[in-house]
């Protein structure tokens, strides 16, 4: 730059730079227009060359934005992930806190049951008695003895795949079970509620539900293979909920291995009474040598269940089933004393913990940028549970809204055919990583492969969702649409490298919108070439130059007419009618279009589409040669006959069986039933 140009880059760089001064001391100084255009065009030029120089800048450090763009994602994926740990690590040792007080609880509740037993079994099958009178269709449940009420309140259920709000419900917690009562609308004297679900306290499990604003104070109640969510009024009721289910659980669970042990040992009054029998002390030597033998008394084994609650609050899911494995093990041999059945109570416990994060590690709230491989480590580990089912169903769960995530995520660009392959590329690409990862995870569990074969399915039916709606919705002409299912084919047939084919899966759901396209595009040509017969002068065709002339001949090559050079003459005359070639070209045009959307299922759509389209050039030619008088333009005619019927249906018959390998029964039959022409001008011979 020259030294002005500095000089005024310094002024306009500088801090004090004040633009209305500046102007009004130019103004004072300049002679006239021609120095205000010429500064004008200084402050011009120097714009220009700031905007080229940011420009470079910006090209030249455009690696380093995104790899700082790239190092931001991971460092908020990490710190989701530390975050997650810490909540965990907080929830897992306020569920310690709890367990070391649950004795203290457990004997006090055990005083004051002792204290007031048939009151207060009485005043709850009360309390019970009077609610259920105003649930309608709830009057039976009383009919089991011993059931009484623990705890109820008001809930609003929610949509598990959407999180909107379904209805609002009132629960009733029983000391066996847990009933679902939806709000009647119309409500019919004391009947408030109606029956909705009953579910057996033993077959359904509790979890949590993160907060996440404005979805809070929520819990899932999982029933294999259902499961519903509950929003509670506040946390402190929410909380309550937890803590009150997972008690009645566990008392419920502890009152039934106290029933099946009494029935395993019972104690018979007959054998207090003959206390001379020799064999009532062997029995009792017995038993007690059984209970000597078992050492429970190892190191490992005594802190076991600490080192469990270690490994979970951890995340060394590993370590954890090792632990298990190496338990069960040992315990495998040993008869099932009292010992080992407290002891397996508390390592139960712990399965259920850990089992509970695990199945939180592949819900589709996690975190989705890793890919197939990031959920390997908790499939494995649940398989090693013997879980191999519920990791299945979790490990496709998440896999299919990461399919549903990424596909939602794909820009749409202008070009269809380019968002077409971003889409196939980023929908196949997951569906093989996703086979092969579930091949790693599943390959001792072959039950499982039928799961996965209709999940493929389900996910093949999102992708042509998405991809209908932009090809076929859009109204895209039929070349554009051939390219893109073309290419949803080829990505499809990837897939048989790893023994998967769907492309029969592919084309079923593809032949609706292909057949509505084939039939649209057909009557798109029998309208255009109606309106050229309309039209029609039989006249021959002269394209004024020999470039045209030579450019119309390679295009019927590539056609596939090659007998085409025998009608062109000299001079760029063609001896053939503008008509009658424009149809030629439109109708190879669709043929070639339409046999890269040719299905099996097609076959006869195709073919009398075909017939219908060559029908409308063969019946406006037999019109021609009936009604035409003059000789010259009948023998012109004649010659466009032969043409049609010599050159073009033998061409399209041969294409269209050496592309599908079936014969063109429909079009072979158009060809026999049309008469071969002599071109003879006072013949009155018709071409049908």
């Amino acid at each position: 730059m020259s030294e002005p140009g500095n000089r005024l880059r310094r002024l306009l760089e500088s801090p004090n730079f004040d633009p209305q001064n500046y102007v009004k001391q130019l103004s004072q100084q300049s002679d006239g227009d021609r120095d205000l255009q010429e500064h004008r065009q200084k402050i011009q030029n120097l714009a220009d060359e700031t905007a080229q120089n940011l420009k470079k800048n910006v090209y030249k450090n455009y690696r380093q934005f995104i790899e700082t763009a790239k190092e931001i994602s991971y460092l908020e994926s990490e710190m989701y992930q530390l975050s997650h740990i810490l909540t965990e690590q907080k929830s897992i040792m306020e569920s310690i806190t709890q367990a070391l007080l649950s004795t203290d609880k457990d004997e006090t509740s055990k005083e004051m049951q002792a204290a007031f037993p048939k009151e207060s079994e009485e005043v709850k099958q009360r309390s019970l008695t009077s609610l259920l009178e105003k649930v309608e269709g709830g009057k039976t449940i009383m009919d089991t003895p011993g059931r009484h009420l623990v705890y109820n309140g008001d809930l609003v259920e929610f949509d598990v795949d959407n999180m909107s709000p379904v209805q609002k419900v009132h629960a009733f917690l029983m000391n066996d079970c847990l009933l679902i009562a939806t709000w009647l609308a119309n409500r019919r004297g004391a009947v408030k509620y109606k029956y909705n679900a009953l579910y057996d306290l033993e077959s359904f499990a509790v979890v949590n539900v993160k907060d996440n604003p404005p979805m809070k104070d929520m819990f899932k109640i999982l029933m294999f293979p259902d499961s519903r969510i509950f929003q509670a009024e506040n946390s402190k009721i929410k909380k309550e909920w937890l803590e009150i289910l997972d008690e009645t659980k566990k008392n419920k669970a502890n009152k039934e291995r106290g029933k099946k042990e009494e029935e395993k040992t019972p104690t018979s009054p007959i054998r207090v009474e003959v206390s001379t029998n020799p064999f009532d002390q062997d029995d009792d030597d017995e038993q007690a040598e059984v209970e000597e033998n078992v050492d429970l008394g190892l190191e490992w084994i005594q802190e076991l269940p600490e080192d469990l609650d270690v490994c979970i609050a951890q995340r060394d899911f590993e370590g954890a089933v090792d632990l298990l494995e190496k338990l069960n093990e040992y315990l495998k041999e040993q008869p099932l004393t009292t010992k080992v059945k407290e002891l397996r109570a508390k390592v139960d416990e712990r399965v259920r913990q850990l089992t509970d994060v695990l199945v939180f590690e592949l819900s589709p709230d996690r975190s989705l940028r890793g890919g197939p491989q990031a959920t390997r480590r908790a499939v494995l580990q649940l398989i090693r549970l013997g879980q191999s089912t519920k990791a299945c169903e979790l490990f496709l769960k998440n896999r299919a809204a990461a399919v549903h995530t990424a596909i939602r995520q794909l820009r749409i660009e202008g070009a269809t055919l380019l968002y077409i392959h971003k889409l196939c590329n980023i929908f196949f690409t997951g569906l093989l990583e996703t086979a092969k990862e579930f091949q790693m995870d599943f390959a001792g569990n072959t039950g499982c492969y039928s799961a996965f074969v209709a999940w493929s399915r389900s996910a093949m039916r999102m992708f042509v969702d998405a991809f209908s709606k932009q090809v076929f919705d859009s109204k895209e002409n039929l070349s554009t649409a051939s390219e893109c299912v073309k290419v949803a084919k080829e990505h499809c047939l990837q897939l048989t490298d790893i023994g998967l084919d769907l492309t029969f899966t592919l084309e079923s759901l593809l032949v609706k919108d292909v057949k509505a396209a084939l039939l649209s595009y057909k009557d798109v040509i029998v309208e255009a070439t109606k309106h050229r017969n309309s039209e029609e002068m039989w006249r021959r065709m002269n394209l004024m130059t020999p470039e045209a002339l030579a450019k119309l001949k390679e295009e019927m090559r590539a056609s596939g007419m090659s007998t085409f050079d025998a009608y062109t003459g000299a001079d760029c005359w063609v001896n053939l009618s503008y008509t009658l070639v424009a149809f030629t070209k439109q109708l190879l045009s669709f043929l070639e279009e339409a046999l890269k959307l040719y299905f099996p299922e097609l076959h006869t759509v195709l073919l009398e589409s075909l017939r219908e389209i060559v029908m409308v050039a063969v019946q406006h030619v037999d019109y021609s040669l009936r009604c035409e008088q003059d000789a010259d333009k009948k023998a012109f005619v004649v010659l466009n006959a032969a043409f049609l019927h010599d050159c073009v249906l033998p061409e399209v018959e041969r294409r269209f069986e050496e592309a599908v390998g079936k014969p063109a029964k429909q079009l072979r039959e158009l060809r026999k039933s049309t008469r071969p022409v002599r071109i003879n001008p006072e013949s009155t011979t018709s071409l049908v």
